[in-house]
This record gives structure tokens, C-alpha cells and sequence, in this order.
């Protein structure tokens, strides 16, 4: 008889049974977690401190946030092609290595002199970069860190990462500017990059050396298909997606709403600006584990939680009440959260499988592609526009998609779940989740 593990360690969550995987997960929250750090810390950074009253605060805030999402977008296919051809431990460790080198430099650089917020915007790009690499790595990585079984569970705690990770970067941002300046954000984020190009380096990956079994002419490797090629066949995917891409447009705008709103609304210091980032983030984590069990088709699901998202986003437009203001951003990240974990439970079942990993990394450029032109858009306006007008600029933006995608699930070609629209999902210490905050289903774009 074949022995088999003893029951109590099955039941132990995968990071804790899997050192290799633990290692490179923990690689990847502490990468991200310093990635948000930066980018929330430095925000406030211009906001508050280097930015003059009368500067455009709005405008160069947005330009910030665009920088540091453009290389995930733009290097797409470069990102796919270094993947593919080179050892993926190598490529993990030497990225966050680098980001660390970035991040030592700056921090070098700010201590020995006030530095110009173009020193900002260069290692914002530099570290989207690297992090443009990590992050679709590891997700490709999953298979050589653990066996065919846990799949499932490790992609769950890989996708809610991004959750962990923006809620405590989003939340220590403000506070290590008003403490320490930019020197004391650039370095804490240089060490995160260090330990976790430290923890990829040290860990050794199981799987990867298990050699392919050799393919017959009979059954060769079907050609990989495009994006478009891909979506020609889902048009509902097609819908789902052109949607999603237009609600960014509105949701990632919170990013530069929030700052502004802390400072000339409320006329509070940074550890307001956390307390924000810290309810979005809860709201994204409890809707991760949440959005599973509502009842009803994802697009039926997905379009009330816009209407509500659009409620949210409405009340600091209307209430300059910092409690109201904190359970609205509960409930917006909630929603978020919700309907990231039941489209990509969706997208899964729709998508072969021969497809996936096409399918997942161009999803991720197209998603985050309108995160660039929310920065701009929204923070050119912050300099003309009060920030409680934006608030509702962004719920009424909401209102027709949250229309439109319930619409899209009530055309003759959305598919039907013959279970009641519910997607299945895992249970247990093990059960994934989405990863949300910011954009859907999938936030990669920050």
C-alpha cells in the first residue's frame, strides 16, 4: 500500500506544506507589497510635500500612476518571450534582485539630496518593469513549485497576494512619508526587493527539471493561438473584457482621487490617506472570499456589484464624513473582490486550457491598459475639479457599464450554468480567490 500523508498535514494551507512554494509566495508579497508601498507612498509624496499649493498636484500624481503602470502594458510580449526561453527561478530572483538595486540607488540618491520628481518617475518605471516581470512568472512558475494537486490551492494564494500586498503597502505608504521622507520609502522597498531575490536564489525548484515525455507526430503540440484569435471565438469573453477595460477607466481613478480628496477635502496628513487604502484593501479581501457563494450568473452578479460600486463611490461626493467615507471604500473593495473571484472562475471554464496561458497574460495588458489614461485623465481634471466632483464623475461612469454587463449575460450566445450560475470553487484552507483592488476581474495593472 502506497503511504500516504497523514490527514492533519493535508489540511495544512499549501504555504505551509510546500516550503519551495511558501518561499517564492512570500518572494511575491514582499515584491509587491514594497511595489504598492512605492507607488501610495510616493503619490502622497507629491501630494503633500513636494508639490506646491498652487502646483498641478493632480497632474503630475496621474502622470506618476501612468509611468508605473505602462511597462506592464507595453512590454507584454517581450515579458512572454523572456519567460519562455529563460529558467524561471533565474528570471524571478534577478528581477526582484534588480529592483532592489533600483530601489538602493534612489534611496542613495534622496539621502544625499533633495531629489527632482523626475528621479521618482524614472525608478517608478524601472521597478514596474521588473515587477512586470515577477508577477506572470510566478504565475508560470506554479507547476514547478508544487504537484499537480495543489495547482488549484496555489494559484488561490498567488492571485490574493495582490490583496496582502496592497493592503499593507497602501497602508505603510503615507505613514513612512510623513515619518521618513521619500529616503525611508525607497529603502524599506529596497530591502523587500533584497529579501525576496534572496528567498528565490535559496529555493530550489522541484519540478523544474522533470524532463517533457517526447511528442510523437501523432501527437504534436497544437500551434498557440493569439489574443484575437482566441477572443473571434468568445464574443461574450470579447463583451465581458471590453467592459471590465471601461469600468477601470472609472475604479483605477481612486488612486489619484484618494490623495487629493485626503488633502483638500478632509485637510488630513498621511495616516488618513492609509486608513483609505487600508478599508479598500479589507473590502477587496473579504469580497475574495466572499464573491464565491452569491447567488446568480457572474454577469448578473458582476452588474449589481457595479450599481453598489457606484453607490460607494458616490458617498464621499456626498458626505465629507471620514467614517462614512471609510465603509463606502469598504464596500467598493468588496465589490471589486466579488467580481474578480467570479469572472476568473468563469474565464477558467470558458477558456481551453491549451489557451490559458495566452489568454491570462494579454487579459492582464488589455485590462490594465485604461489604467494609464485614468491617471492622466482624473488627475489632470483633480487640478480644475474639486475632488468630491470626481467621486461623482467616477459613480456615474459606473452606472451604464453596471447596465451593460448584465445585459451581456442575458444575450442567446452567454453561456448557461446549469448549477444556477454559481462558479465552483474550492473549500477549505485551500480555496483560491481573486486578486483584486483596483482593476477587474484581474489586478496586475498597478
Amino acid at each position: 500500500m502506497t503511504p500516504t500523508s497523514p490527514p492533519a498535514a493535508r489540511r495544512l494551507p499549501v504555504v505551509l506544506r510546500n516550503r519551495a512554494f511558501g518561499a517564492v509566495w512570500a518572494a511575491q508579497v514582499l515584491t509587491q507589497a514594497a511595489g504598492r508601498m512605492f507607488q501610495v507612498g510616493v503619490v502622497w509624496w507629491l501630494v503633500g510635500h513636494a508639490i506646491a499649493a498652487d502646483g498641478d498636484r493632480g497632474l503630475a500624481s496621474g502622470a506618476f500612476l501612468a509611468v508605473s503602470t505602462l511597462p506592464a502594458v507595453a512590454l507584454a510580449p517581450l515579458v512572454a518571450t523572456v519567460i519562455a526561453r529563460c529558467p524561471h527561478r533565474t528570471v524571478l530572483g534577478a528581477s526582484s534582485a534588480l529592483a532592489g538595486l533600483v530601489a538602493a540607488a534612489t534611496a542613495g540618491w534622496t539621502y544625499l539630496a533633495p531629489p527632482p520628481t523626475l528621479v521618482a518617475y524614472g525608478a517608478a518605471l524601472l521597478l514596474a518593469g521588473c515587477q512586470a516581470l515577477f508577477d506572470p512568472c510566478l504565475t508560470t512558475s506554479v507547476p514547478e513549485l508544487v504537484d499537480d494537486v495543489d495547482i488549484e490551492a496555489a494559484t488561490g494564494f498567488e492571485l490574493a497576494t495582490q490583496s496582502l500586498a496592497g493592503l499593507a503597502g497602501g497602508l505603510l505608504g503615507p505613514l513612512v512619508v510623513d515619518a521618513w521622507d521619500l529616503t525611508g520609502i525607497v529603502s524599506g522597498c529596497a530591502g523587500a526587493y533584497l529579501v525576496a531575490a534572496a528567498l528565490v536564489f535559496l529555493t530550489r525548484f522541484p519540478r523544474s527539471a522533470a524532463a517533457p515525455e517526447p511528442a510523437t507526430a501523432s501527437a504534436a503540440p497544437a500551434p498557440r493561438r493569439t489574443l484575437r484569435q482566441i477572443l473571434k471565438d468568445h464574443p461574450f469573453i470579447r463583451r465581458v473584457l471590453l467592459c471590465f477595460a471601461a469600468v477601470n477607466l472609472f475604479t483605477t481613478a481612486l488612486y489619484v482621487v484618494m490623495p487629493l480628496y485626503t488633502r483638500a477635502v478632509l485637510h488630513a496628513q498621511g495616516s488618513t490617506v492609509a486608513a483609505l487604502e487600508a478599508a479598500l484593501g479589507i473590502g477587496t479581501l473579504l469580497g475574495s472570499f466572499t464573491g464565491a457563494r452569491l447567488p446568480g450568473s457572474p454577469t448578473a452578479v458582476g452588474g449589481a456589484c457595479l450599481g453598489l460600486m457606484a453607490a460607494a463611490l458616490a458617498t464621499p461626493g456626498l458626505l465629507a464624513d471620514r467614517a462614512a467615507i471609510v465603509g463606502a471604500l469598504i464596500v467598493a473593495g468588496w465589490c471589486v473582490g466579488a467580481i474578480g473571484v467570479r469572472f476568473v472562475a468563469l474565464f477558467q471554464r470558458l477558456v481551453p486550457a491549451a489557451d490559458k496561458p495566452g489568454f491570462f497574460a494579454m487579459m492582464q495588458a488589455l485590462l490594465g491598459a485604461t489604467f494609464p489614461l485614468s491617471s492622466l485623465l482624473f488627475g489632470t481634471l483633480g487640478d480644475h475639479l474639486s475632488p468630491r466632483t470626481l467621486c461623482i464623475l467616477q459613480a456615474v461612469g459606473l452606472v451604464p457599464l453596471a447596465v451593460a454587463l448584465w445585459w451581456t449575460g442575458r444575450r442567446a450566445d452567454a453561456p448557461r450554468d446549469p448549477a444556477g450560475g454559481t462558479a465552483p470553487v474550492a473549500s477549505g484552507a485551500d480555496a483560491p480567490a481573486a486578486s483584486p483592488a483596483g482593476t477587474l476581474p484581474l489586478e496586475e495593472a498597478r
